[in-house]
């Protein structure tokens, strides 16, 4: 017998050794507390280094963990709570701290029922804080980022049909809430109706493979405002669950707005608003090769006596000339027709099926239209005119180039 329990000593020493386990025993009524040779070991000390006394514990932990450690004990003690469980701070015998799991309870109460005995391990989790402290500085990079970009982070759980928003999302939509689940079927309700199916088909495209599906749309706020926002989409798989739809989302309305703007500024003359060379050449290709355009009229408008105006009123006053004569040009125009600047004080426009005789009327209307330009306060007593000339495109084979040197070359004439 006194054979079994050596080895039964020997084999839980080298079990609480293995698993690096520190055992404490306190009696309660004597004060005396036994800590284990591993508890001693697992602090860096020899066997008889510590003495075995009641608070040698509380002595080696953190200043800002006993508090939490005490209170811990004296809510067991008391009933309150089922055992002992905290995480504390111990001093290391070469100075640095280790973290550890206390665990325990009460093993032996007197006849009254009172608490006599408390035993109770130790598990050194520095390694497990050493990984949840990295993990939160990733965490915190992570969310510095997404504040940055402005993303918000959403996920769909599929078989319990629940969703959730984090703060971020729910800004983008508009939504006043203080928790982050949300009714299922609420994102559906903000998209815009020419954008809904699209959307939908993009977020259940997912289901369907691992990688990450990326999606554009409009959503229309409940304040009845329009955004755009891009999601980035991936299916979660979960085991014994039907998984989750995970995502991003991002508000892409100035984007939007910016994208716009250089489109624009890549057609469009920035002074007049009119196309620029370039896309009326462009668009002057596309009508010439659509036989049901032709015949097609171009003109070409070169303004008279606009050298002049810059020289007596400044170049302010021909910017401010040049914008007038071109809302004039504009308002003659039909709805099929387009005009340009093509640089300076020369314009271009483009009619089509237009015959000889309604381009001699729609001429008549824009030297009328030059003539009444607002041309500013600077310039009152001054008045411009123009040259205008016509060319007109019957053949599909023709080209840009030929076609403005032909309403080029009329023009000319038309000037001399």
């Amino acid at each position: 017998m006194a054979e079994e329990k050596k080895r039964n000593g020997e084999f839980w020493a080298l079990a609480l050794e293995c698993a690096h386990l520190g055992v404490w025993d306190w009696d309660i009524l004597s004060g005396d507390c036994f800590y284990s040779p591993t508890w001693s070991h697992m602090l860096g000390y020899e066997d008889g280094e510590l003495a075995d006394t009641s608070d040698l514990w509380l002595n080696l932990t953190h200043p800002d963990d006993r508090e939490r450690a005490l209170a811990s004990g004296e809510r067991h003690i008391a009933g309150q709570t089922a055992s002992i469980e905290t995480e504390l701070r111990l001093k290391h015998k070469d100075g640095h701290w280790i973290w550890v799991l206390d665990r325990g309870g009460i093993v032996e109460r007197d006849e009254t029922g009172k608490p006599v005995r408390l035993m109770g391990v130790q598990t050194d989790i520095s390694r497990q804080k050493e990984a949840e402290a990295e993990l939160e500085r990733v965490n915190v990079r992570f969310r510095l980022a997404l504040a940055a970009s402005g993303t918000g982070i959403w996920h769909h759980d599929i078989g319990a049909n629940k969703s959730y928003w984090d703060a971020r999302t729910r800004e983008i939509f508009g939504l006043v809430a203080d928790t982050d689940e949300v009714a299922a079927d609420l994102w559906h309700s903000y998209l815009h109706p020419d954008d809904k199916d699209a959307a939908e088909r993009a977020h259940l495209a997912p289901l369907s493979t691992d990688g990450v599906v990326a999606a554009q749309y409009r959503i229309v706020r409940r304040d009845g405002e329009i955004r755009h926002v891009e999601s980035l989409v991936r299916f979660i798989a979960a085991p014994e669950t039907a998984g989750q739809i995970l995502g991003t989302v991002r508000d892409i309305t100035e984007d939007k707005k910016r994208e716009r703007e250089l489109a624009y500024a890549a057609h469009h003359d920035a002074l007049t608003g009119l196309l620029n060379r370039a896309a009326f050449d462009r668009l002057l290709a596309v009508h010439i090769a659509t036989e049901r355009a032709l015949p097609l009229a171009v003109f070409y408008v070169d303004l008279d006596y606009f050298k002049a105006l810059n020289d007596f009123a400044g170049h302010a006053a021909g910017d401010l000339a040049l914008k007038g004569v071109a809302a004039g040009i504009l308002g003659c125009l039909p709805a099929s027709a387009r005009a340009a600047r093509l640089g300076g004080d020369e314009f271009a426009l483009l009619v089509p099926n237009c015959q000889s005789a309604k381009a001699e009327a729609l001429a008549g209307a824009i030297l009328a239209a030059v003539r009444d330009a607002d041309l500013g306060l600077p310039v009152t007593s001054r008045k411009l005119a123009a040259s205008i000339g016509i060319a007109f495109v019957e053949d599909t084979t023709t080209t840009v180039a030929d076609a403005l040197a032909c309403a080029d070359d009329a023009c000319y004439a038309a000037k001399a």
